[in-house]
């Protein structure tokens, strides 16, 4: 991973083999970030992607290993109990041109990946909803 800081914006390129997540995870505990927003462009040859089922409260998780180009990164970066949380979303397109997306939970860069992080003034953190089931951000 290299990255660069410009004004609020953090722009990061990552190289084949790295995972997306914690690359990030890394970079934001690195420059201190509290909080963020997210988008990205790249490649990939593995992604899990999930999504939330709010009747279970569980994530059903899918697992993509192919080559595929990220249509859409995006999402954002705050704090839970301290630590570094992500919270991505993917949009990415296979082969055939069908897009597959959904929460992201790991990705390993194929080619490149191009990351924007954008720091926004402030911090947030987040609890854990029993209602909802998910970590949500406290304001």
């Amino acid at each position: 991973m290299e990255y660069r800081g410009f004004g609020r914006d953090l722009v990061l390129r990552l190289d084949p083999g790295e995972e997306i997540l914690s690359s990030l995870k890394d970079l934001a505990a690195r420059e201190d970030l509290r909080l963020a927003s997210v988008r990205g462009i790249g490649a990939v040859n593995h992604a899990v992607l999930g999504l939330f089922d709010p009747k279970t409260k569980q994530y059903q998780a899918n697992a993509f290993d192919c080559d595929m180009e990220i249509v859409s990164l995006t999402g954002t970066v705050s704090r839970m109990a301290g630590e570094v949380y992500l919270h991505l979303h993917m949009a990415a397109g296979q082969r055939d041109g069908t897009v597959v997306g959904g929460h992201l939970n790991e990705a390993t860069v194929s080619a490149t990946a191009e990351l924007v992080l954008t720091r926004v003034d402030g911090a947030l953190d987040r609890a854990f909803s029993e209602e909802i089931g998910l970590n949500l951000l406290k304001f």
